[in-house]
């Protein structure tokens, strides 16, 4: 049976990660608080609205009210990357060799490299992804996205579809690239082979509310989902990913809503958090769950895997957070 060891924030807890094996937990008010021989915390932001796990990297990057972008270290140093006065950081990205990218209005800002790259939209940029390799970077904008060549003078490529784009993100093997929307769905395109501009598009539609959380496969076979009263986990495997298959539904709660999901990091494992804060782990093969946290005080804001897949770091928007311990 998995144990639970609470975690007690007085705050809106809104990401929690790992960094070497040490639990991490970010506050709306711009505290982060770690667990590393008793909990510490780090003054990051007066104001956070913004943290991200740097996927190339062991760093949270941040973005804040105060207009700072930080990578904070997993023994909870922070270095400041960029400071806009007056503005507020909301959206941010890692990439590879330390590069990171951030939104400023219509502008996506890149540090790659030891230079900095500028890239302006017609519309606001309301989230940023940068590329497997690192080479381009998409931002999702009104009526679809934008990729961009990071180094390099290639015109974008606009990629379009009516509506208010607001999630971004690649498949692991670069061959997609999928938003999520403002109405209550997610859009794709399909990046390889030469297809009409129709072919290219996937729809997945159907959520009763909006898509917030995201998570791909281990090997990307597979794209999790919340917004709906299950887990929706969409089909990647194939030359046309998603279109024409239909989704699994995994932890299906009557009317309670998925809030989070997270792939295990080497498992075809999903845990899956809810709005009534209840953790379940849903595994692909034969969709068997366990329990894994009963229902607590607020909605589960953010799930996150240790390296090893035997801890599972949670929060809520209550401040009632945890970690779950799988095994060992």
């Amino acid at each position: 049976m998995p144990s639970v060891a609470p975690v007690d924030i007085d705050d809106h807890v809104i990401a929690a990660a790992f960094l070497g094996g040490i639990p991490f937990f970010a506050t709306a008010g711009g505290l982060i608080h770690r667990l590393d021989d008793g909990e510490k915390v780090t003054e990051a932001h007066d104001g956070l609205l913004t943290c991200v796990r740097d996927p190339f990297s062991q760093s949270l990057i941040t973005g804040g009210e105060d207009g700072r972008v930080l990578r904070v270290a997993k023994d909870g140093s922070f270095e400041e990357l960029a400071s806009v006065p007056r503005k507020w950081i909301s959206v941010v990205a890692g990439g590879p060799h330390g590069a990171v990218a951030y939104a400023v209005g219509k502008e996506t800002r890149v540090i790659a490299s030891g230079a900095s790259h500028l890239f302006t939209e017609e519309r606001s940029v309301e989230a940023v992804t940068f590329a497997p390799k690192g080479l381009r970077i998409a931002a999702a904008r009104y009526n679809g996205a934008s990729l961009h060549w990071v180094a390099g003078s290639a015109p974008p490529v606009d990629l379009e579809w009516k509506g208010a784009h607001i999630g971004i993100t690649f498949s692991p093997d670069g061959r997609f690239l999928v938003t999520s929307m403002q109405e209550n769905a997610l859009h794709g395109w399909k990046l390889d082979g030469k297809l009409s501009a129709e072919a290219r598009h996937m729809r997945m539609s159907g959520y009763p509310t909006k898509v917030k959380s995201w998570s791909w496969s281990p090997k990307g076979k597979w794209l999790a989902t919340s917004g709906a009263p299950a887990a929706i986990v969409w089909p990647f495997s194939g030359k046309d990913g998603p279109m024409g298959k239909a989704p699994l539904e995994l932890g299906t709660r009557a009317n309670i809503l998925v809030t989070q999901v997270a792939f295990h990091p080497t498992e075809e494992m999903l845990a899956i958090g809810f709005i009534d804060g209840m953790i379940l782990a849903v595994r692909l093969s034969d969709h068997k769950e366990a329990l894994l946290r009963r229902q607590g005080k607020g909605a589960i804001t953010a799930l996150s895997w240790d390296e090893a897949g035997q801890r599972l770091a949670f929060s809520s928007e209550a401040g009632d957070c945890g970690l779950v311990t799988i095994s060992g």
